[in-house]
C-alpha cells in the first residue's frame, strides 16, 4: 500500500495544531449533540447523528490535529506529523506510583527489573491546557511470587480447558484447537485462600496504606477488582476470600496472585501472603504497588472516540476512564479503526470516511462506547453482561455473524477464507432452522419417542391432546430440550421412513423405486450453539425489544420523591445501582438514565414497579373511599 510503519522511543509533550491555533481556537466549540437529548435515541437515530457530526465537524472544527511534538532519549524534541492521533497512555498520564507511605513519579514498574518507566506529565498539561476535563482514578496490582516457593501440592489444582472452545470462529468452523492445546503445552492454575489471620493483618496495617489525590485520600479505584483491603472492609462476614495464583508464562517461575492488590509496605505484603495456603514459605518477587493516573471525562468524545473539540485527535483504553485489558482493547478497535480509515481517506484526498460506529444493539463494545461518551463515568468503568439492554441477542456464539461483514464493510476485515467460512457457517445455520421449523409430529408422538419430560410430563397424553402437533422448532424452545435431543428423534423418524419405504419397495412385484429419504447429521459443533440458542432465545429477544420500546416511550415518567432504593424494594437492582439511585435521587426516567452505572434493564424493571406501586396505591385510595361512602 506504500504506507511504512515505524516505532519512535519518546515521550508525546504537546500536541500540533492546524494554523498553530492553541487552546484560543477551541473557545466556543460545542458538542454537535446535548448529551443528554443524545443519549435518549435509538442506536439508528445516533448512527445517523454521528454521520451528521463527522460531517459538521470536517466543516466547522477550527482546531485539527496535524501531529505530536516527542522528546527522544537524549532529551532533544522531535516533530512528527500525522493526519490522526490516537493517546492511549493507559496508566502514564501523570502516573505516581505507591508502595506504603513512599509516592514516586511513574507509569508502571517494567516486567522484569526494578526500573520505572517515567510518567507522561507533559501530555497530560497539555490536554489541559486545550480544555479535557481532567479527573483522577487509581489501580493496583499485586505482588508477584517465585513458583518455586510455593507449595503447590496444599492447593487446589484449576486445571485448563480441554479441549478448549477456540475464541476464533474460523479456527472453530476448521474443527481446530487453540495453538497451546494442540502443542499440549497448557498451565494448570492453583487456587489459594485467605482467612481470618490474613484479614487481621489487612486490617491491621490498614494504617500504612497510601494517601491518594482521588476521593479525599481514599483513591478512586475499581468497584468490581478492588484491593484485598476492600474487600476484607466491605465484606466483615467473610472468613476467606479466593485468590488464583497464575504462572505468568511458559518460561518463567513467576506466578501473579490474582485478588491480591494491596500497596502495603513490602515486608507487610510478605506477611500477608505467608498467611494463606501453600504460600506459608512464599518469596516476593516484585512487591505490589498501586498507581494513580489522570483521565479524560469520555463525555469530551463522539461515538468514535474523536475528541468534539479538535478533528483527528482520538482517545482510548483508560485515558477514558475504563479498567481491563479488554475494554481497553475493545476502544483500540474503534478508535484505531475511525483513525485510521480518516486517515486514508485524507491521503488520498476523498471525503471523510463513514464513522465505524457499533450500535449497543450490535456488540457489548457499543455499549461500552455509548455508555462512556454519553453518561461519562466517576469511577474505573468495567463492562459487564448487565449493561447491555440486548445481552440476550450479544452471545458470543454469534459474534462473527453480527460484527464480521461491518468489517468487511468499514474494510476491516480482508481474510477471504473468514469471509467465506462467515458465509458458509450463516447458510448452514440458517438451512438446519428452516429444518426445525419444517419438521412436525403429533405431541404424543414427542413424548413417546423423547418421554414425557419432553413435553411437560403426562400432561402431553391427555385426551384433548392427542391431535396437537408441534414442529422441532417449537419442541426446542421448550425448557430443558436440547438440540441433540431433538435432532435425534429427527433422525429416527427419518431413519424410520427410509426403512419403511424400503420394505415397501422390498415386497412390491412391480419395479418401483424407494422414495429417497433423507437423514440429517447432527449440527456440528460449529453452528451447534447458534442454532440452539437463536431457537431458544427467540421469544425473549422479541420480549426484550418489546420492553426497550415501551420504555423509551416512558423516560418522560417521573419518579415518586420518597421512592426507597432497597433490595427489599428492587432485589434485582446491583448494590452499585441502589447506592447511586439512593444519592442521585434522580426526579425523572430521562434523569436516572444519565447516572453512570444504571443500566437500562434495570431502569425497566424499576419503571414497572414504580407503575405497579402507583396502581396499588390507586387501587388502595378507591377502597377507602368505597368504605367511607359505606360507613356514612
Amino acid at each position: 500500500s506504500g504506507y511504512t510503519l515505524a516505532t519512535v522511543e519518546a515521550s508525546v509533550e504537546d500536541l500540533l495544531l492546524d494554523e498553530g491555533r492553541g487552546i484560543e481556537a477551541l473557545a466556543g466549540m460545542a458538542a454537535v449533540t446535548d448529551d443528554k437529548e443524545f443519549a435518549d435515541r435509538s442506536d439508528a437515530e445516533k448512527k445517523m447523528a454521528d454521520l451528521a457530526s463527522a460531517a459538521a465537524n470536517a466543516q466547522h472544527r477550527r482546531a485539527r490535529i496535524r501531529g505530536v511534538v516527542v522528546t527522544l532519549p537524549d532529551g532533544t524534541t522531535q516533530q512528527i506529523s500525522a493526519r490522526t492521533v490516537v493517546i492511549t497512555t493507559g496508566t502514564f498520564l501523570r502516573g505516581v506510583l505507591m508502595i506504603g507511605k513512599e509516592r514516586y513519579v511513574g507509569g508502571r514498574h517494567l516486567r522484569d527489573s526494578e526500573e520505572v518507566e517515567p510518567p507522561s506529565v507533559g501530555l497530560a498539561t497539555t490536554l489541559a491546557r486545550f480544555g479535557f476535563p481532567l479527573g483522577r482514578l487509581k489501580t493496583g496490582t499485586p505482588p508477584r511470587l517465585d513458583g518455586t516457593t510455593i507449595n503447590w501440592d496444599a492447593c487446589a489444582i484449576q486445571p485448563s480447558e480441554n479441549p478448549a472452545v477456540p475464541f476464533s470462529h474460523l479456527r472453530q468452523f476448521r474443527g481446530e484447537q487453540p495453538p497451546l492445546v494442540e502443542a499440549n503445552t497448557l498451565i494448570n492454575c492453583y487456587k489459594s485462600c485467605t482467612n481470618e489471620e490474613t484479614h487481621k493483618l489487612v486490617m491491621d496495617y490498614a494504617h500504612l496504606l497510601p494517601e491518594y489525590d482521588g476521593l479525599g485520600g481514599k483513591g478512586n479505584g475499581p468497584r468490581y477488582c478492588p484491593s484485598i483491603y476492600k474487600k476484607v472492609e466491605r465484606f466483615p462476614e467473610r472468613t476467606g476470600h479466593n485468590s488464583f495464583l497464575e504462572p505468568e508464562g511458559l518460561n518463567t517461575n513467576i506466578v501473579y496472585p490474582n485478588g491480591m492488590s494491596g500497596p502495603y509496605p513490602e515486608d507487610i505484603q510478605l506477611k500477608i501472603m505467608r498467611t494463606m495456603v501453600g504460600l506459608e514459605k512464599v518469596e516476593i518477587v516484585r512487591p505490589g504497588y498501586d498507581v494513580e493516573y489522570d483521565f479524560v471525562n469520555p463525555q469530551c468524545l463522539t461515538h468514535c472516540l474523536e475528541t468534539k473539540t479538535i478533528g483527528g485527535l482520538y482517545l482510548a483504553g483508560q485515558i477514558c476512564g475504563t479498567t481491563g485489558y479488554e475494554e481497553a482493547a475493545a476502544q483500540g478497535v474503534v478508535a484505531g479503526a475511525n483513525a485510521g480509515r480518516a486517515a486514508a481517506a485524507a491521503a488520498r484526498g476523498e471525503a471523510p470516511a463513514t464513522p465505524f460506529v457499533l450500535g449497543r444493539d450490535e456488540a457489548y463494545i457499543g455499549v461500552l462506547v455509548d455508555d462512556l461518551v454519553t453518561r461519562g463515568t466517576t469511577e474505573p468503568y468495567r463492562m459487564f453482561t448487565s449493561r447491555a439492554e440486548y445481552r440476550i441477542s450479544l452471545r458470543a456464539d454469534n459474534a462473527d455473524l453480527r460484527l464480521t461483514q461491518k468489517g468487511v464493510g468499514a474494510g476491516l476485515v480482508t481474510d477471504l477464507e473468514r469471509i467465506a467460512a462467515l458465509e458458509a457457517r450463516e447458510g448452514m445455520i440458517e438451512d438446519r432452522i428452516g429444518e426445525l421449523r419444517q419438521f412436525r409430529l403429533f405431541v404424543t408422538d414427542w413424548s413417546e419417542r423423547g418421554g414425557n419430560d419432553l413435553m411437560g410430563g403426562a400432561s402431553a397424553h391427555r385426551p384433548e391432546r392427542r391431535h396437537d402437533m408441534k414442529t422441532a422448532e417449537e419442541v426446542l424452545g421448550m425448557p430443558h430440550v436440547t438440540l441433540s435431543s431433538v435432532e435425534g428423534i429427527m433422525r429416527d423418524v427419518q431413519t424410520d421412513k427410509r426403512k419403511a419405504a424400503e420394505e415397501l419397495v422390498a415386497s412390491s412385484d412391480s419395479d418401483v423405486e424407494a422414495e429417497d429419504v433423507a437423514v440429517m447429521e447432527p449440527s456440528p459443533s460449529s453452528i451447534y450453539d447458534t442454532v440452539e440458542a437463536s431457537v431458544k432465545y427467540k421469544s425473549y429477544v422479541r420480549r426484550q425489544h418489546k420492553d426497550m420500546a415501551s420504555w423509551r416511550k416512558a423516560q418522560g415518567a417521573r419518579i415518586p420523591p420518597d421512592m426507597e432504593y432497597s433490595h427489599a424494594n428492587l432485589p434485582t437492582l446491583s448494590s452499585e445501582e441502589l447506592e447511586k439511585l439512593s444519592l442521585v435521587r434522580p426526579a425523572t426516567f430521562a434523569d436516572a438514565s444519565q447516572i453512570s452505572g444504571i443500566t437500562p434493564q434495570s431502569l425497566v424493571y424499576l419503571y414497572h414497579h414504580v407503575q405497579a406501586r402507583a396502581k396499588a396505591r390507586k387501587h388502595a385510595s378507591k377502597k377507602a373511599d368505597a368504605s367511607q361512602v359505606a360507613g356514612s
